[in-house]
C-alpha cells in the first residue's frame, strides 16, 4: 500500500513564502508523477504543479515563475517552494502520487492562507 503524507502550509502575508513537502512510501509502481492540486474557494480544483520521476515539471500558468517543485534525489519526496504569494493562492493544497498503474494516492489537504 502506498501512503502519501503532506506537510507545510500556514498563513502568510502577500509577497511572502511558504514551503510544502510531500513524502510517499510503500510499494510504488514506477515511473510515477507527484504534485499538488489546489482547491481555491469557489473554483474547481486545479493542478498547481507536477514533477515526473525523470524530473520534468509543469505548472499552472498562474504560478509560473513563483512556485518551484523539486524532488529529493532518489526519494519519493517532493517540495513546493511558493514565493511571492498572492491572495489568490489561498487554497487547500493536496499532495498526490500517480503511479505507473494509473492509480492515484492522496495526502491530506494543507491549508495555505495569504492575507494581510
Amino acid at each position: 500500500q502506498v501512503q502519501v503524507v503532506g506537510s507545510g502550509g500556514g498563513s502568510v502575508q502577500p509577497g511572502g513564502s511558504l514551503r510544502l513537502s510531500c513524502v510517499a512510501s510503500g510499494s510504488i509502481a514506477s515511473p510515477y508523477v507527484m504534485g499538488w492540486y489546489r482547491q481555491i474557494p469557489g473554483k474547481q480544483r486545479e493542478s498547481a504543479a507536477i514533477i515526473t520521476s525523470g524530473g520534468r515539471t509543469n505548472y499552472v500558468d498562474s504560478v509560473k515563475g513563483r512556485f518551484t517543485i523539486s524532488r529529493d534525489n532518489g526519494k519519493s519526496t517532493v517540495h513546493l517552494q511558493m514565493n511571492d504569494l498572492r491572495s489568490e493562492d489561498t487554497a487547500v493544497y493536496y499532495c498526490y502520487l500517480l503511479d505507473a498503474n494509473g492509480e492515484t494516492f492522496w495526502g491530506q489537504g494543507t491549508q495555505v492562507n495569504v492575507t494581510s
